[in-house]
């Protein structure tokens, strides 16, 4: 995939998150007692080749930055800052230091305008569009052989999913040759079962050609959205707008409930994605499922004698006291659960001290 250019859409406030982005961006809320919710795109990019990411940040970007140049840049992949790149490369934003803004964005698309000069510079036959709150692994070869053997303008990542959940995405109806035929986001009332992945592959030159249009219409004249107005339009146009089913474990994470619930899916058996399987970038080794306690335990957490934990994730830091009950809850890292605690479907936010039963995600919700 050298002649590939991964855009990293890693922009948004994250409101949906309550607590869990008080303090960090939502790309980098931890996920599954093993990494950061960015790095399953990251790791996606480099399984498959992909020699560049042009990273579209916005809101708390200088933590992106830092961690994105500590973790990832030079490691298999080269990450593209964007504005930011050359500043970063010399040495000229130290880890911490402010960075000048970037202009107004009013949706994924704005992000892609924004960054066009770095991602349409010349190499890339295609762009690879992804986003940074999405759990699942995947090689994009094999998606970017159908795309041109097809020769599509741009290809989707579809899904199948139970109905009731349709109107949450992005819902696709193809024909038999899975040429989308609409794509109508958050429907509602759904008329198919298929959905969009949100990643996807364009070919350069009609991403440009299209982005180019839709900014001609003026402010007011577009929702500056992939799903609402880049992929609408190339199908309203006749391009052609290839699906690609995706049959493996694939979730977005936009809400508590999600980050909850999605967690809660890992330890079932089968494993939807092995603890094997997941990006490492949390200090404190490798997570591991204990069976005795059906739970998905960081490395180097050691449940005491006398505490109870159940159907749970435990990051690495967090504590749990002897006489302290944890069942089918997330303990980030350094949390606490004290003695006498309780937790049930709950989530201890990071360096949190639990002293007060808590039952359920109402804590965490926005307000």
């Amino acid at each position: 995939m050298q002649d590939v250019r991964a855009a990293l859409l890693a922009g948004g406030l994250g409101e949906r998150m309550g607590r869990l982005t008080d303090e960090t961006c939502k790309p980098l809320v931890p996920y599954a007692a093993s990494c950061h919710l960015l790095d399953f795109s990251m790791a996606n990019a480099v399984r498959s080749g992909v020699p560049e990411v042009v990273l579209l940040s916005m809101h708390r970007e200088r933590d992106l930055l830092d961690y994105l140049a500590s973790h990832w840049d030079g490691n298999g992949i080269r990450v593209n800052f964007g504005p930011h790149d050359a500043l970063v490369r010399s040495g000229g934003a130290p880890p911490g230091a402010p960075l000048p803004p970037r202009p107004a964005e009013s949706g994924t698309a704005d992000a892609l305008l924004n960054n066009a000069e770095y991602l349409f510079a010349p190499g890339a036959r295609d762009v690879l569009v992804q986003h940074a709150d999405h759990v699942y692994t995947f090689d994009y070869g094999p998606m970017l052989a159908a795309h041109r053997r097809a020769g599509a303008d741009v290809t989707i990542g579809v899904q199948r999913i139970e109905r009731r959940f349709v109107r949450l995405f992005g819902m696709v109806e193809v024909d038999a040759d899975l040429r989308v035929r609409a794509l109508v986001e958050k429907p509602a009332e759904p008329t198919s079962d298929l959905v969009f992945t949100a990643f996807c592959l364009f070919r350069t030159e009609v991403l440009e050609e299209v982005l180019a249009s839709l900014a001609a219409l003026g402010e007011d004249g577009w929702q500056h959205d992939v799903s609402r107005d880049v992929l609408p339009r190339m199908i309203e146009e006749g391009r052609h707008v290839l699906a690609y089913p995706i049959s493996g474990y694939w979730a977005d994470i936009g809400t508590v409930e999600r980050y909850h619930l999605e967690q809660m899916r890992l330890l079932d058996r089968p494993h939807p994605l092995p603890p094997g399987d997941l990006p490492r970038t949390l200090t404190g080794g490798p997570p591991r499922f204990d069976p005795d306690l059906g739970s998905l335990v960081g490395g180097d957490v050691d449940v005491p004698s006398g505490a109870s934990v159940r159907s749970s994730v435990l990051f690495p830091g967090c504590v749990v006291e002897p006489g302290a009950e944890v069942e089918r809850s997330v303990v980030l890292p350094d949390a606490r659960v004290r003695a006498g605690v309780r937790l049930s479907g709950a989530v201890a936010a990071a360096g949190e001290d639990v002293r007060s039963p808590r039952t359920g995600l109402a804590d965490l919700e926005p307000v």
